[in-house]
């Protein structure tokens, strides 16, 4: 079996750091983001033959179009990682109605239609992985003000792109893993 990975989100934070680590496996890579050229840099820093895609998750054409062009050009996708996401993070009384608008669209919807897009194959081949990727401390949540946060977080840290890298990665390549939620928090939860 080809081992295709589409990453969205590749460009940056996690889904960057999870490219990294699937190149040095040998996967073949799909790197998506909205901005093109952003995706093409991520791609060729990989070395090899990954190429980029833009795709906005958030419409369904995109990612029925996105997926076409990557079976055509790299194979049936197996394995889908979901890192896309914007933060419009503000008091719930500060934030216009269109941010969380885009922020369900982007971060909700925009990975329910990968996955199903991916589906479709990955049923097909009777096998695949799909890993959905939350929050660690990235250029997308650097502003947000939750200092108070990392002194409770038992490693005395935020997570950074890499640790969660390896999780998505392990999961990836766990055949008998389905339908878990695998925290990776820095012992946090244990502390809640």
């Amino acid at each position: 079996m080809d081992k295709v990975c589409a990453i969205f989100g590749g460009s940056r934070g996690i889904g960057r750091s999870v490219a990294q680590l699937m190149a040095q496996k040998g996967y073949r890579l799909a790197i998506i983001a909205r901005n093109l050229e952003l995706a093409k840099a991520a791609a060729g820093e990989l070395g090899g033959d990954h190429l980029a895609f833009s795709c906005d998750v958030a419409k369904e054409c995109d990612v029925q179009n996105t997926f076409e062009k990557m079976e055509k050009n790299l194979g049936r996708v197996n394995f889908l990682v979901n890192a896309a996401g914007i933060n419009r993070d503000s008091l719930l009384v500060r934030t216009k109605t269109e941010d969380m608008v885009s922020q369900l669209h982007t971060n909700l919807l925009g990975s329910m239609l990968t996955c199903k897009a991916a589906l479709k194959t990955m049923i097909q081949q009777q096998r695949g992985s799909i890993v959905n990727v939350g929050f660690v401390h990235t250029d997308m949540t650097k502003d947000l003000k939750e200092e108070h946060l990392k002194k409770i977080i038992p490693l005395g840290r935020f997570g950074e792109p890499i640790d969660v890298a390896h999780a998505v990665v392990f999961l990836l390549e766990s055949p008998y893993v389905t339908g878990h939620v695998l925290v990776v928090d820095g012992g946090l939860q244990l502390m809640i």
